[in-house]
């Protein structure tokens, strides 16, 4: 058996090489003629899962060590038979620290957490982990989930974009990348959005880059609509738009994600897949200790990460993007 795998995706290179080839290689390296007779490829995000990557290829499965899709065919996947798996909810508390972190440097000492009301957009495996413990640390929340409401799940009064449009002092948005259906995401934060704000909001993006309007952003900061952004997810990664990262209180390289525990969960996740697809008596473990339960609330100084030095890095060298992201220390979740 061969396996290709992303070598920046920790503690797998040991269990894939116990049963068979297994092959580390950069995003970039991962091509249609590299991938041809490999049975298998686990990648991230960077690496496009289409006809142009599969052709040909005699790949049966693709594992993904990220919580998203969108770069991947699915339906092209599904016709050659092509099991694909990913990773949800792997990073939802990391994420969860990285826009709790961004509130409070926005408020500084001026505010307490317990006077601004907060509007996530999205309450799947990371908007829920946010919800809960933003609500434990005396935060107001207001909730948008259409696909949710439709499907009367989660705990949640729901509300209208409008509502959050109109009440809340902090936005965030944690959905999928989607340009279709019923409720589509993609430039979800627009021009309209943005005219309807009442609250003058920091707006915060650590979901995926395109569900942001960039040139919306910079509109409504310069038209006083916005207050302050916070962005980890950035359209045309890893080109960014360097006006906006200029005008960003808070821009990191798409490491919101990037915990110790999360990318553990998330390799862990990828083998117990790939496990039972090929159907193993033991399955494979991560090269890693165990991860401890995700605490239920959490108090401030669990926070614990300097936001604003990983935004000073991204902000002194923007052209390392990509080197900063595969090379990010991954730092500690919120633990009890």
């Amino acid at each position: 058996m061969k396996i290709i795998f992303d070598r920046n995706i920790p503690f797998i290179s040991k269990p894939l090489s116990s049963i068979g080839e297994a092959i580390p290689m950069t995003g970039t390296e991962i091509t249609n003629e590299t991938v041809k007779d490999a049975d298998a490829i686990i990648i991230r995000t960077r690496t496009r899962c289409d006809a142009t990557l599969l052709k040909d290829s005699k790949c049966r499965f693709i594992g993904t060590a990220t919580i998203g899709t969108d770069h991947i065919d699915l339906p092209y996947c599904a016709s050659r038979g092509i099991t694909v798996a990913n990773a949800p909810g792997c990073n939802a508390p990391a994420v969860a620290q990285w826009v709790l972190s961004a509130i409070s440097t926005y408020l500084g000492d001026t505010r307490s957490l317990s006077d601004i009301t907060l509007g996530v957009i999205g309450a799947g495996n990371v908007g829920s982990v946010l919800i809960r413990w933003a609500e434990g640390l005396g935060i107001k929340t207001i909730v948008n989930d259409p696909p949710l409401q439709r499907q009367s799940s989660g705990s949640y009064r729901f509300s209208s974009l409008s509502d959050i449009a109109d009440k809340c002092y902090v936005i965030t948005v944690h959905t999928p990348l989607t340009r279709t259906g019923d409720h589509p995401t993609y430039h979800l934060i627009d021009n309209s959005f943005i005219s309807n704000l009442k609250r003058r909001p920091l707006i915060l993006n650590a979901a995926r880059g395109p569900v942001t309007d960039t040139l919306a952003l910079i509109n409504g900061l310069e038209s006083g609509k916005i207050s302050a952004l916070g962005i980890d997810c950035w359209e045309g990664e890893p080109n960014i738009n360097l006006q906006l990262l200029e005008q960003a209180l808070i821009a990191t390289p798409h490491i919101a994600g990037y915990s110790r525990q999360g990318k553990i969960r998330a390799s862990q996740m990828v083998l117990d897949e790939l496990s039972r697809h090929l159907r193993l008596d033991a399955p494979l473990r991560a090269d890693a200790p165990s991860v401890a339960p995700v605490p239920h609330r959490i108090t401030p100084e669990m926070l614990n990460y300097d936001i604003l030095e990983d935004t000073r890095i991204l902000k002194s060298s923007p052209s390392l993007f990509e080197s900063l992201r595969n090379n990010y220390h991954l730092r500690e979740e919120p633990s009890l």
